[in-house]
């Protein structure tokens, strides 16, 4: 008598892969409730709520492509959104472990980076819109997908801020500390210098050190690359901290050691090496090499990067997935707020406005005449202003000029504070700043108020302009009826007075005088003629909206 073979077993639909079935109930391989969306879902949902990011703040996300684009300090972007995914997709066996559940408390700061981006765009800052929207992108992923899960992708997500264009603003800051570095080696090295600025002299030719030399382009680089180096060759946040610590001295240091050393070549080959087009080749070089040694110390150090199982491998996820209906209610909630400032903007949009005029009478006051020739030649590079005023004054033989740019509906196309408006661009053929400072004066009040100073000298002598070859300009803003210095205390104002209905009014104020005995001229101008200037400024402001 045969044997009958056992009829072969059937796998239900809903057993696991290994044939096993999940425990009954509806409960989970972890013993909690069986999930009711799966990442697929949840995957999806985050996509549709990046791309109606991406198109409610296109025009923000298209400036920040346009920056990568034409500026080469910050092309290394391009590579920002694809590592970060790819850091991401690596962490995928890590996140299936939890179950994808909104986080909805993380509504109330979405809501917020919404209004810091509302007040940017007010005030006409790109770097504050660009990390809004950033902030955005990055914050959706544990709103929709709970902070348990966002954890485990927080490096990922953090360098996505890397995509931002930010770091210029170090430039000039930069710029001096390349100047004394180089200064004092040089003289160490017993080579005599006369520094004035950022330019100085020694005796085989003229040096200055302008953006190129600043080495803001080997810092950001070196930051972006070191601290994912210190990511994926560190697991101690001690180790990765010290890394990135080197990433942001190294460089620094190289490029003033680079400065220095090309000013050496050039001295001694007689200006044929190191000039010109070499001279930033020299540079990338030098940086490359010392990068390259910074980068196998590290290896030195490196440790296991084989990930241990997470001691939570067989414990419950923190809650349960999230129903869909939840998934669908956080990606609405989102996106209203994220559509919020757009809808803010559109109220606020301003009537069209009177064309700004000012008139150059009321600056004459007290014994102080207008002049019919001009001081100088020099302007500040303030670009597209509403309307201008030049003008120079005399009194007992001695003359100011004073130039106002005045603007009106500002935006990113005609801005008062912007890093393009400068007293004297780079490159300038006619004029160099030779030092900076700040001074006191009173405008026909009772307190002193802080004005910027600056001497400005011409780079060649011009016949019959002996006298005003060397400048001082004293200049502040005003905004909103205040006198200000700082350019974020003015585009604070500028955003809040927008919001408050006041509008953007503003203005650039330069008094000049020659050098010689020019701060108290322009002290005794501004005492006399100050509350003359606030008038002229605040009437011209309250024309805007005429009744």
């Amino acid at each position: 008598m045969s044997a009958v073979p056992p009829a072969p077993t059937e796998i239900p639909p809903h057993a696991r892969q290994d044939g096993s079935l999940p425990p009954a109930g509806g409960r989970s391989a972890w013993g909690g409730p069986a999930p009711t969306v799966n990442w697929k879902q949840a995957c999806f949902v985050i996509v549709l709520v990046q791309l109606a990011l991406l198109v409610l703040y296109f025009d923000t996300a298209r400036a920040m492509v346009e920056i990568w684009w034409r500026s080469e300090t910050f092309n290394h972007a391009f590579l920002v959104p694809p590592i970060a995914l790819w850091l991401i997709w690596q962490k995928r066996a890590a996140l299936a472990r939890i179950a994808p559940v909104p986080a909805f408390w993380l509504l109330a700061p979405l809501a917020v980076i919404a209004f810091g981006w509302l007040l940017g765009d007010l005030a006409a800052v790109n770097v504050v819109t660009q990390f809004a929207l950033v902030a955005l992108i990055v914050l959706a992923v544990p709103l929709l997908i709970g902070v348990a899960a966002a954890r485990r992708i927080a490096f990922p997500l953090f360098f996505l801020f890397f995509a931002v264009p930010f770091g210029e603003f170090a430039m000039p800051k930069l710029m001096d500390w390349t100047a004394w570095f180089t200064v004092m080696g040089l003289r160490a090295s017993g080579i005599p210098v006369y520094q004035e600025g950022l330019h100085f002299v020694i005796p085989s030719g003229r040096w200055s050190v302008v953006e190129a030399c600043s080495g803001v382009r080997y810092l950001i680089a070196s930051v972006v690359v070191g601290t994912l180096y210190a990511y994926l060759n560190y697991r101690s946040p001690r180790r990765r901290l010290i890394f990135v610590g080197c990433a942001i001295l190294v460089p620094l240091v190289a490029n003033w050691l680079r400065a220095y050393m090309i000013v050496m070549l050039g001295h001694y080959s007689g200006n044929t090496l190191a000039v010109g087009v070499d001279h930033l080749i020299y540079g990338w070089i030098f940086f490359g090499v010392v990068m390259m040694i910074l980068f196998l110390i590290g290896m030195r150090w490196r440790e296991d990067l084989s990930e241990p199982p997470p001691a939570d491998a067989a414990s419950p996820p923190a809650a349960p997935a999230g129903k869909p209906a939840g998934f669908a209610l956080a990606a609405l909630a989102a996106a209203g707020i994220a559509g919020a400032p757009h809808a803010a903007l559109t109220l606020l949009e301003e009537a069209g406005a009177p064309a700004a005029a000012l008139a150059a009478a009321p600056l004459a006051t007290g014994s102080w005449q207008l002049a019919g020739a001009g001081l100088t030649d020099w302007r500040p590079a303030y670009a597209n202003p509403s309307a201008t005023l030049d003008v120079t004054l005399e009194k007992d033989g001695r003359r100011v000029g004073v130039y106002i740019a005045y603007y009106r509906r500002q935006g990113y196309e005609r801005e008062m504070i912007g890093s393009g408006n400068v007293l004297v661009r780079s490159g300038d053929e006619e004029w160099a700043i030779a030092g900076r400072g700040q001074a006191q004066a009173l405008l026909g009040g009772v307190e002193p108020v802080t004005l910027h100073v600056a001497t400005l000298r011409r780079k060649a002598v011009v016949l019959g302009d002996a006298g005003t070859s060397r400048l001082r300009v004293w200049h502040a803003y005003w905004i909103d009826d205040r006198i200000v210095t700082s350019d974020l205390v003015g585009k604070l104002l500028l955003a809040f007075g927008r919001l408050a209905g006041r509008g953007d009014d503003a203005a650039a104020v330069f008094i000049v005088a020659a050098e010689s005995g020019g701060d108290a001229l322009i002290a005794d101008y501004l005492a006399t003629a100050g509350p003359a200037i606030a008038a002229l400024l605040a009437q011209t402001a309250a024309a805007r909206n005429p009744e």
